[in-house]
């Protein structure tokens, strides 16, 4: 389980698209925004911050329903949490930005660099599917162990308390038929990706990531050994190495 998040340098709550949403940043430089996975919360990377924070400027959002932000009752989707994220990056005057995101951050991450590529300089995706015929049904004490922590984080942080369950009942319409990327849209991205994920995840198949790295332009592919669908918890060294390479590759064409 991650240890607490380091003490935030600035943070905020942005109104937009009908809901509240908590943001946080760390550090200054080039922005590098982390988007964290479905029932979680931005707190969740908190391995990572502290490794990146010294040479870029960090940024962390609470997707809509997650954390310390707020929903309404639309369904959810992978597109609007992209929406949301934007605006909150819009209110804190960030124009381009590098995009990291784990599971679901991963599918938000995608849009983006998908529907935006203006705006997505690099893209790095853990643990995340482009369509519902890349994941395979799975469990494991660990992802136990990781919903039990999302339910008790979100008793502690979110403005509805009690409303876990309702979370976790509005989510799953979206999970069984999202993300459904096409492959031309895929093959279209202009970001400089790297596709990563445990090499013992439980919900991702990985000839899945493999087709993904083939349709997408200047992508690669990294296994994180000894790790599975909780890569970011298990081996946070590494996954910071990761990170840490990738923002070092050369950025989309046409950005600084």
């Amino acid at each position: 389980m991650p240890p607490p998040m380091t003490a935030v340098t600035a943070s905020g709550l942005v109104k937009a698209n009908g809901v509240t949403l908590y943001w946080a940043s760390w550090g200054e430089g080039e922005p590098v925004v982390l988007f964290h996975g479905g029932a979680g919360h931005s707190d969740h990377w908190s391995n990572q911050v502290p490794a990146l924070m010294a040479k870029f400027r960090v940024i962390v959002i609470d997707a809509r329903g997650h954390g310390r932000s707020t929903r309404d009752t639309r369904p959810f989707t992978y597109a609007q949490m992209a929406d949301d994220a934007l605006a909150v990056l819009d209110e804190l005057k960030v124009d381009t930005f590098s995009a990291a995101g784990w599971s679901d951050g991963g599918v938000i991450a995608l849009d983006l660099a998908i529907r935006h590529p203006e705006r997505v300089k690099r893209l790095f995706v853990l643990g995340t599917n482009f369509t519902v015929s890349g994941g395979k049904r799975g469990s494991s004490p660990a992802l136990t162990a990781y919903f039990a922590r999302c339910a008790a984080d979100y008793a502690k942080l979110s403005p509805t308390p009690k409303g876990y369950e309702a979370l976790l009942a509005a989510l799953r319409p979206m999970w069984k038929s999202q993300p459904d990327y096409a492959p031309d849209q895929l093959s279209g991205l202009t970001a400089a990706t790297v596709v990563a994920d445990g090499a013992h995840d439980e919900l991702i198949r990985q000839a899945h990531l493999e087709e993904m790295v083939k349709l997408i332009p200047k992508s690669r592919l990294l296994l994180i050994p000894h790790s599975s669908h909780l890569a970011l918890w298990q081996q946070p060294a590494a996954v910071n190495e990761a990170l840490l390479g990738w923002l070092a590759m050369e950025p989309a064409p046409g950005h600084r």
